[in-house]
């Protein structure tokens, strides 16, 4: 059927309001259709995806419970072969005989300062801003920059590395007393053990499954 039109000059000022209010209405309908459209599929988009991230992570939970329990008993099978040196803390490989495959225990740790490193902090920056930030801004900024906490408020290991690397630089008894008790308050807290889950590649070279439960 041809759709009517209408001249708008014919009809009143009334006429033309209730035709604006009508239109009005049906563009607000339409957006409330297409707003309710967008909904029921995001919805279940959401809830699709997310019953499927819960299955995946009890079975990663599955999985990470059964990886324990194996590379423990391997651990004891490789050490009573003598294939774990003495000196390990924990963390070993297992290769197969085929030599493509690879799973590897690491030892997932972090460092700790107790409340010596307070003291020990206090001393030598109190030596840096007295003797060394006179002499030499610049090394003065780069130490101290060694001293910096990260956002979690602890001290980080690769920092307090480097800062050891400057030990015999000075011998005033603030420097060397806070570097001795920086040493003293360091210590490595066991979380438990990580895991590598390798294949090699057709190149020779080894590729790494990315699984990481650790947090699991």
């Amino acid at each position: 059927m041809e759709m009517m039109r209408i001249n708008a000059t014919e009809l009143s000022i009334n006429q033309l309001e209730g035709l604006l209010a009508d239109r009005k209405k049906q563009e607000k309908n339409r957006r409330a259709r297409a707003r309710m459209d967008y909904e029921i599929a995001r919805d279940t988009d959401i809830s699709s995806l997310l019953d499927e991230a819960a299955k995946l992570h009890f079975m990663i939970r599955l999985f990470k419970s059964r990886v324990h329990q194996v590379m423990a008993a391997q651990a004891q099978k490789t050490a009573d072969y003598g294939l774990i040196p003495a000196t390990s803390k924990g963390g070993f490989s297992l290769t197969n005989k085929t030599g493509n495959k690879r799973v590897t225990r690491r030892r997932d740790t972090d460092p700790v300062w107790d409340e010596r490193a307070v003291k020990a902090i206090g001393l030598i920056k109190d030596f840096l801003c007295d003797t060394v930030k006179k002499r030499d801004v610049k090394l003065f900024e780069i130490l101290l920059s060694f001293l910096e906490r990260n956002q979690n408020g602890d001290l980080e290991y690769a920092r307090v590395f480097n800062l050891m690397q400057h030990e015999d630089k000075f011998d005033d008894v603030r420097w060397t007393e806070g570097l001795r008790l920086l040493k003293e308050s360091y210590s490595i807290t066991l979380k438990g053990f990580a895991y590598d889950f390798k294949l090699k590649n057709d190149a020779g070279k080894w590729d790494r499954l990315e699984l990481n439960f650790s947090s699991l």
